[in-house]
C-alpha cells in the first residue's frame, strides 16, 4: 500500500487518462527542481526501505511458486503402517481456559485409539476457576476408565514450554501429541497422523488448522484467511520443496526422541514451537506436513485478543531469528534451506520497517511530485507490484486450493485484510523491537471464549486485556493518512485515495476497537455470564 501511494502519486495523474498521455512529456518542473540534501536525507531511506519490503514480497511470489512446482511431493499417504498401534500420550497445555477446558477434554477423551495405549495429561499453570473446573472434569472421566491425570504448576515457570517439558517427565507414550485449549481435534486424529512415524526418520507431524468460527464476523473471516495462507501456501511450499518448516505448537504429534535430541522444550522464546522444530531439524529429524488433515479450532472473536496473539508470535519468531539463525548459516544444510529460514524467522523485520515509511511517506510524496512520472513509472511502481500485489495473490491462492468452488468470495474481504494487516503494525513493531533489544516477557495467552459460530454464545469477557498506549498511537498514524488522503486529493491524485484510506481505515479500525474493548472491561458482567449475541463485527 505504501507503493501504490508512491508508484501513483503525481499531480497530472488525474488528468492523465483524460489528456491522452500529455504528462508522458511533461516538463513542467525541469529547471526548476533540483535535488537537495535533505530531500536525498528522505529518498534514500525511503528506497532502502521500499526495497526490503519488495524482497520479502518477491518471497511470497516464490512460496507460490515452490507450492506448483513441487506439487508432486504433497502427502498423500504413509510410507508405511505400525504392525501394532504405539502408546501416545496426549499434552493439554492449559491457562486460565474455564471456558473451554471441558470441550477439549471430551474431544480428547472421544479419539479413536485404544485405551490401554493412550494417555492424557491436562497440564494446567490456571490462576482462576480453571483449577476447580479442569480437575472436575479430570475426575469425571477418570472414572469412566479414561487413563487421564490433572498436573497443575503453582509457579508458572516456563510458562507453556516449561508445562510441556515438566509434562514429559511423566508421559508413558512413545509420541507425543499436543492440543491447545481451543482445539477440538475430531475422533480419527491420532489413526490419521501416527502411522506417519513409522518411518524411524521423522520426528514430527503437523496437520491444517480449520475454524470452528469462520463465519462469525468479518474479524473472524479475515483472520481465517490469513491463517489459511499459512497453513496451505508456507507450511505447503516448505515441506514439499524439502525445506525447514515449523509445528505450529497444538494440532501435532512428536517422536518423544525427537523431543529429547533436541535439546527439549525451552522457553527463552515465545515461540517455543519453532525454536524446538528448527533444533529437531538441524539434528537431521524429517517433518511431515498433513495438508487434508484438519483440526478445528476456536479463532479470537476480539481485536485485543487477535492483536496480543499476533504481537505474541511476531516477538517470538525474532527472538527465535536470534537464537536460531546463527546456528542454521553454520550448519551444512544446503543453501537453500538457510536462505528460506532467513525469510522464515525474519519476515516480521518488515513492521517496523513499516513503521518508517509511514513517516516518510506524505514528504516522500512531495518530493516525487517535483521529479516527474517517468522515474515513479520505472522505480515505484516495479516495487509496488514486488510487495504489495504479493499480499492479495498469496491469499488468493490459498483460498483457491482450499475452496475450489467458492474463492472468488475472497476478492470481497481483501481491502480488509490488508487494512488489518496494515493495522497492526504499531503492535507488532513494538514486539518486534522488543526482541530486537532483548526485552523480556511473559507468554501473553489468547482469551477463548467458546464461540463455535453465529449461533453460539460468547462468553463474559473476563480476560479482556488493555493495550496501553498503543491504541492512541494507531488513532494518530490514521490521522497521519488522512491527512496524505486530503493532500493527494488536493493535487488531484484522486487514483492514489483508495490506497491511502485503507491505512485510514486500518489504524482507526484496530485502535478504535482496542479502545472500545478497554471500556467495556469494566463493564463486564462476570465469569459466569454469557452474552446472548455474538459480539458486533472485529469487537
Amino acid at each position: 500500500m505504501f507503493l501504490m501511494a508512491a508508484a501513483l502519486d503525481q499531480r497530472g495523474l488525474g488528468g492523465f487518462v483524460h489528456k491522452q498521455y500529455a504528462h508522458l512529456t511533461d516538463t513542467t518542473f525541469r529547471g526548476i527542481y533540483q535535488i537537495n540534501g535533505f530531500d536525498l536525507a528522505l529518498l534514500i531511506p525511503y528506497f532502502i526501505v521500499l526495497i526490503l519490503l519488495a524482497s520479502y514480497g518477491i518471497h511470497r511470489y516464490v512460496l507460490v511458486y515452490l507450492y506448483y512446482k513441487h506439487r508432486k511431493n504433497k502427502v498423500n499417504g504413509p510410507a508405511g503402517r505400525f504392525d501394532e498401534l504405539p502408546r501416545i500420550t496426549v499434552q493439554l497445555p492449559i491457562f486460565n481456559e474455564q471456558f473451554v477446558v471441558d470441550r477439549l477434554v471430551d474431544a480428547v477423551c472421544r479419539l479413536d485409539y485404544p485405551r490401554e495405549k493412550l494417555d492424557i495429561q491436562v497440564l494446567d499453570d490456571s490462576t482462576d476457576e480453571t483449577v476447580e473446573v479442569a480437575r472436575a472434569v479430570v475426575e469425571r472421566y477418570a472414572a469412566l476408565g479414561h487413563d487421564i491425570t490433572y498436573h497443575h504448576r503453582a509457579n508458572r515457570e516456563g510458562f507453556k514450554a516449561g508445562a510441556l517439558q515438566a509434562g514429559m517427565k511423566s508421559a508413558k507414550g512413545e509420541f507425543i501429541a499436543i492440543f491447545d485449549a481451543d482445539f477440538v481435534p475430531p475422533e480419527d486424529f491420532l489413526l490419521q497422523s501416527v502411522h506417519y512415524l513409522a518411518d524411524p526418520g521423522v520426528g514430527m507431524v503437523q496437520t491444517r488448522w480449520a475454524h470452528i468460527n469462520r463465519h462469525y464476523s468479518l474479524l473472524t473471516e479475515v483472520e481465517a484467511i490469513l491463517l489459511d495462507g499459512h497453513f496451505i501456501l508456507e507450511h505447503g511450499a516448505r515441506s514439499r520443496s524439502g525445506v525447514f518448516f515449523n509445528f505450529n505448537g497444538t494440532a501435532g504429534m512428536w517422536r518423544r526422541q525427537a523431543i529429547e535430541e533436541a535439546g527439549g522444550w525451552q522457553h527463552d522464546t515465545l515461540t517455543e514451537d519453532t525454536d524446538l522444530s528448527y533444533r529437531a531439524q538441524l539434528k537431521g529429524w524429517r517433518f511431515v506436513y498433513l495438508q487434508d488433515v484438519e483440526c478445528p479450532a476456536e479463532l479470537p472473536i476480539e481485536m485485543t485478543a487477535f492483536k496480543t496473539q499476533q504481537a505474541r508470535w511476531a516477538k517470538g519468531l525474532i527472538q527465535t531469528s536470534k537464537k536460531i539463525l546463527p546456528r542454521v548459516l553454520a550448519s551444512d544444510v544446503p543453501f537453500r534451506v538457510k536462505l528460506e529460514a532467513w525469510y522464515h524467522l525474519t519476515a516480521n523485520i518488515s513492521y517496523p520497517l513499516m513503521i518508517v515509511l509511514s513517516t516518510l511517506l506524505l514528504p516522500a510524496m512531495i518530493i516525487r511530485f517535483y521529479q516527474g512520472w517517468f522515474q515513479m513509472l520505472y522505480i515505484d511502481l516495479p516495487l509496488f507490484l514486488a510487495s504489495t500485489f504479493s499480499i492479495s495473490s498469496f491469499y488468493l491462492v490459498s483460498q483457491k486450493e482450499l475452496f475450489p468452488k467458492t474463492w472468488p468470495r475472497t476478492f470481497l474481504f481483501l481491502p480488509f485484510l490488508m487494512a488489518l494487516g496494515i493495522g497492526l503494525t504499531v503492535t507488532n513493531s513494538r514486539a518486534v523491537l522488543e526482541a530486537l533489544v532483548g526485552k523480556q516477557s511473559p507468554f501473553a495467552r489468547t482469551p477463548k471464549y467458546r464461540v463455535e459460530g453465529k449461533a453460539g454464545r460468547a462468553q463474559a469477557s473476563k480476560y479482556r486485556r488493555r493495550l496501553g498506549w498503543v491504541p492512541w498511537v494507531e488513532l494518530l498514524i490514521g490521522a497521519y493518512f488522512l491527512a496524505a488522503v486530503t493532500y493527494a486529493m488536493t493535487n488531484e491524485n484522486y487514483i492514489t485515495v483508495p490506497f491511502l484510506l485503507l491505512f485510514v481505515i486500518g489504524f482507526w479500525y484496530t485502535g478504535l476497537m482496542s479502545l472500545l474493548q478497554g471500556r467495556f472491561e469494566g463493564l463486564s458482567l462476570g465469569a459466569s455470564e454469557v452474552r446472548e449475541k455474538p459480539f458486533p463485527v472485529g469487537v
